[in-house]
């Protein structure tokens, strides 16, 4: 068929691992109904604590500046997809969570701490395929979701990422923590990604140098790169206290 070696010229070469060797990213996006205090408890004492006895890391974050409504961001890292299944069912099962989480369950049915959450499902990328942990030092971390016109265009942004923009990245001081190939979202196709400054400073003086930098030049004018983001999303985030990451 036409389309197979169309494909195969845009897949990654560094995609030698096998896919189960890879993380699995879970992002939530909480609109929350209050300030959040029985919520940020609930994951810090109650959910994080049985996600982690499933090998499972969490992520938790505040807007940067605020918005009208306050927000959760909350990033699940699972080891691999596998997991990601396996924990949707056995946490159910968990008498312990069970347990510790019915108060919170009772008390949030019938005056909701939420309103509603969207969830983006993502698996991480040839070229990192774990994630990295930020310094501490952090104060500042960005998401950035790229939307492509056609799941090919998204196949050959992620051949960018893969084969040029993180090596840039590293360089220049944009920290990566993880990037993800997005196989479920809200608006598809996409490609979801996470990295951290020490500051609002740091971020400026990075991607100031990203710019300018010559392989960067080179290769955002190259043929192959073309059309292939039309629309980008920047989410400023602040870590929560009991957040992971």
């Amino acid at each position: 068929m036409a389309t197979v070696p169309a494909i195969q010229s845009i897949a990654s070469p560094l995609a030698s691992a096998p896919s189960n060797n890879k993380e699995i990213y879970e992002w939530r996006i909480y609109t929350l109904t209050g300030k959040g205090d029985s919520f940020d408890t609930f994951f810090e004492n109650v959910l994080i604590p049985a996600y982690n006895r499933f090998n499972i890391k969490i992520g938790a974050f505040s807007l940067y500046k605020k918005e009208e409504k306050e927000k959760r961001h909350v990033l699940f890292i699972y080891p691999d997809i596998t997991t990601f299944h396996k924990v949707k069912k056995e946490i159910w099962n968990d008498t312990a969570f069970r347990r510790s989480a019915q108060p919170y369950f009772d008390a949030s049915a019938p005056a909701p701490v939420y309103s509603d959450f969207d969830t983006y499902l993502s698996e991480a990328f040839d070229k990192i395929p774990t994630h990295r942990l930020p310094d501490k030092s952090r104060t500042l971390f960005e998401i950035r979701i790229y939307r492509s016109p056609n799941e090919e265009a998204n196949q050959r942004k992620v051949r960018m990422f893969n084969v040029d923009e993180i090596s840039i990245f590293d360089e220049v001081g944009v920290n990566s923590v993880c990037y993800g190939d997005m196989l479920s979202g809200p608006r598809m196709p996409a490609l979801i990604y996470l990295t951290w400054y020490k500051d609002e400073a740091a971020r400026t003086e990075a991607w100031a140098k990203f710019g300018s930098h010559p392989e960067w030049v080179r290769i955002k004018s190259l043929p192959e790169y073309a059309y292939t983001a039309t629309n980008n999303q920047s989410i400023f985030l602040s870590p929560l206290p009991y957040s992971q990451l």
